[in-house]
């Protein structure tokens, strides 16, 4: 039988970060009874390339990638931020972020400036931001920002941009940035969130479409029931996390929604 793959990349913002969740799948992967070998993907190498490998047992996936059909995967399970705005749903969202010493205090106040964004089937960091600002646009105004710097490529990219300069404001996983600001502190030291975009549904773990529906099952309830186990508390505090919600690829319909409105308005990238 051939072996099948887990990787944390999405969330893996720090080595240290990435240790636990690879020590949380060997568990939820030991209670499924099922093998899984995790494989690291760091960046720069595009996700695209490893949600597309026939080989995925449980591997983080963007929920907008996943509603395009970007490869053919089965949503496992999604985490539930420990935080309060997620309010024990497997939610997040995107900060827009700006330079503590910047003088804007509303988004409107950026417009004329340089924003930026990740990849074009981000949610994150691309069709939350769009959804955002198509609010704001007007037929005198179709674009906001003088300059808008495209494929920044990965959260910490925006976050860097944004500290040192090179944009005024950008997008950034509100989870990603939880666990960031909790063990890279320095890095969001002098940072905050002008504004943040409407909640959706948090990226899950995902297998290949190929993958057995047995063994697919025997993880989501591994991962669902992780919560009540022994062992989860101590990866739960580290990593923010309240627990796992069942996914399925109809969760992630909505964001279609928001890509055929920007598109109908003529505002296919963030401007």
């Amino acid at each position: 039988m051939r072996p099948w793959i887990t990787n944390a990349r999405m969330y893996a913002v720090t080595p240290e970060v990435e240790a636990l969740w690879r020590g949380l799948l060997e568990h939820i992967a030991a209670d499924a009874g099922v093998a899984l070998d995790y494989v690291p993907h760091p960046a720069p190498q595009p996700l695209e390339e490893l949600w597309s490998r026939g080989d995925l047992g449980a591997v983080f996936m963007c929920g907008y990638p996943i509603a395009l059909r970007l490869a053919p995967v089965t949503p496992i399970a999604a985490p539930i931020p420990h935080v309060d705005w997620a309010a024990h749903r497997a939610v997040y969202r995107s900060d827009l972020i700006v330079r503590e010493d910047a003088p804007y205090r509303t988004l409107e106040d950026t417009f004329g400036g340089r924003a930026g964004w990740t990849v074009a089937h981000s949610q994150s960091g691309f069709n939350a931001f769009r959804r955002h600002l198509l609010g704001y646009r007007t037929p005198r105004r179709p674009a906001l920002y003088a300059e808008m710097v495209e494929n920044l490529v990965t959260a910490r990219a925006v976050l860097d941009s944004v500290r040192e300069g090179r944009i005024d404001v950008g997008p950034l996983d509100a989870y990603w940035h939880l666990l960031i600001a909790r063990h890279a502190p320095h890095l969001t030291a002098g940072i905050r969130v002008l504004a943040s975009t409407p909640l959706t549904p948090m990226p899950p773990f995902v297998a290949a479409a190929g993958a057995p529906e047995e063994m697919v099952s025997r993880l989501r309830a591994s991962f669902t029931g992780a919560a009540g186990k022994p062992w989860f508390s101590k990866f739960a505090e580290p990593l923010s996390l309240e627990g796992f919600a069942e996914a399925t690829e109809a969760s992630f319909a909505p964001l279609l929604e928001w890509d055929r409105e920007a598109r109908e308005a003529g505002f296919e990238r963030p401007a």
